[in-house]
């Protein structure tokens, strides 16, 4: 490749990154906008943002065998089109069905953007150096994409309303296609790649039913027939994904890295990174905006002290890591997430916004260290030669996290805070509270009923929203502070986990 064209690859690349990140972010200030537009629940706004977060996980692993079997430039690109439609259905969407089949289809294009994005800078730079100075701008591109996208997003939200967050994809999707038909060159190593059909089809089954009952339990009861069946085909569907891995010669999880127990634990510690931070955006839009009165634009600029934390932290993470262990900065890390989320547990409809961004804060460090950390962590847990493997299965660990985290974390936090307004509006002498509580919390429906006026609802409805909250950041903030007392608990040298079947 000729110097001329490495800009053009290196912008193509970083673009195409950004659109798949800066859409993990925005969407979440859009949600409540969303959820009166198309008169929908809590739970169909857990399936806008998990939809994209569950094909981005279940089809990961899967990206870079095709990749390698098929070109890395022609499936990279094929996922920046297909990312384009997914976006465009999103903001055409006449119906929540077709929103969330829109952020479906961005969710598997995601899923060939981002770890493409690195397999096609490391072909194109050779030289360590040079691939360390363009991973590194490729980090603090994705890094920039999480800051900007609930400010972009609330601004846009108020000014153009919700389609214009997805429409605002199509330019930039249209310039990224051209940087990278130019400055891109074809690789492809076909006789190295690994595909698993039937583990691919089983990995979205299991993941697919698993978030679906977890959902519907919030609605229907963990009792329910349908619950039950989504959870029941999860189970089977996992234990038979379980079995074809570990007989599969080139399985899509690698079951036998397993066996190393810092291997395992970190991966462990990914899935949490997911399920506590990564889904912690969809709970801080709601809340601020529907327990303490913010607009999206408002909100975006709220949650900026997170990002602008966790990217100051990453920037400087490799001087970190140069004084202190690795190991120490991620079970900090941890800690931190964890206990900046269960102090979130406090908060109220009238807590002053200087502790909420203290808190974020907080957070946005903890989750700067874990991170860069946790991928520094997997890669010196494994051979060399499986670095690929190790990485593709820690990125779809943490996006498989995000999804259950949502699907989980919501379903607690709108079961409480339905059991509280139901409980307020008994006190209040309301007919039929448990049914109106129900239609409130799930459809945000704030008016007037019976003796009570809007203003005397609204401060019902913000404590009841709050109460949901709490339950939801102790369950996210626990499975933090456990991930940091493992990873001190688990030796820190390196073991070999198997030899490589490849």
């Amino acid at each position: 490749m000729t110097d001329a064209r490495r800009p053009a690859l290196v912008a193509a690349v970083y673009l195409g990154t950004f659109i798949a990140a800066l859409d993990v972010s925005i969407v979440s200030v859009a949600l409540p906008a969303i959820q009166t537009a198309l008169h929908t629940d809590i739970a169909g706004l857990q399936w806008v943002v998990g939809a994209y977060a569950l094909c981005l996980s279940a089809f990961m692993l899967s990206a870079g065998p095709i990749g390698d079997r098929y070109g890395r430039k022609l499936s990279w690109l094929i996922g920046v089109a297909v990312f384009m439609v997914g976006s465009a259905i999103c903001a055409v969407a006449p119906t929540l069905g077709v929103l969330i089949a829109g952020c479906a289809v961005q969710g598997v294009a995601g899923a060939f953007l981002i770890p493409g994005s690195l397999s096609i800078l490391t072909q194109a730079f050779p030289d360590p150096v040079q691939r360390a100075h363009v991973i590194g701008g490729w980090s603090s591109f994705s890094a920039i994409s999480l800051i900007i996208g609930p400010i972009l997003g609330g601004i846009l939200v108020d000014s153009a309303g919700w389609p214009s967050i997805f429409l605002i994809n199509l330019p930039i999707g249209a310039i990224t296609i051209g940087l990278g038909v130019w400055g891109i060159r074809e690789t492809a190593h076909p006789d190295h790649a690994a595909l698993d059909p039937a583990g691919q089809a089983l990995s979205v089954l299991w993941l697919g039913a698993l978030t679906y009952g977890l959902i519907a339990a919030g609605q229907q009861g963990w009792t329910a027939p349908g619950t039950i069946a989504a959870l029941t085909v999860a189970l089977a569907a996992f234990i038979v994904f379980m079995i074809i891995e570990s007989r599969t010669r080139r399985p899509l999880l690698p079951l036998q890295l397993f066996g190393n127990a810092r291997f395992a634990v970190i991966n462990l510690a990914s899935f949490v990174l997911g399920f506590s931070g990564y889904s912690s955006l969809f709970f801080f839009s709601l809340f601020l905006q529907q327990a303490q009165g913010w607009s999206a634009t408002e909100t975006g600029w709220c949650m900026a002290p997170q990002f602008v934390a966790m990217a100051i932290v990453a920037s400087v993470f490799g001087r970190l890591a140069a004084r202190y262990d690795v190991r120490t900065l991620m079970i900090t890390g941890y800690g931190m997430i964890g206990v900046a989320m269960l102090a979130m547990s406090e908060f109220q409809p009238d807590t002053p916004y200087s502790l909420i961004a203290l808190l974020f804060a907080v957070l946005g460090i903890g989750m700067g260290l874990a991170v860069p950390a946790t991928s520094a962590a997997v890669m010196a847990s494994v051979p060399r030669e499986r670095s690929g493997m190790a990485s593709a299965t820690m990125n779809a660990l943490r996006q498989a996290g995000m999804t259950l985290g949502i699907a989980l974390l919501g379903t607690l936090m709108s079961a409480r805070a339905m059991t509280l307004l139901a409980t307020g509006l008994e006190a209040a002498g309301i007919a039929d509270a448990k049914t109106m509580a129900v239609v409130a919390i799930n459809r945000h429906q704030v008016t007037t009923v019976g003796s009570l006026d809007s203003a005397a609802f609204g401060t019902l409805f913000s404590t009841a929203f709050a109460g949901g909250f709490h339950v939801a950041m102790v369950y996210a903030g626990l499975p933090g502070v456990m991930a940091a007392v493992l990873l001190a608990a688990v030796k820190s040298h390196r073991t070999n986990p198997g030899t490589d079947h490849r």
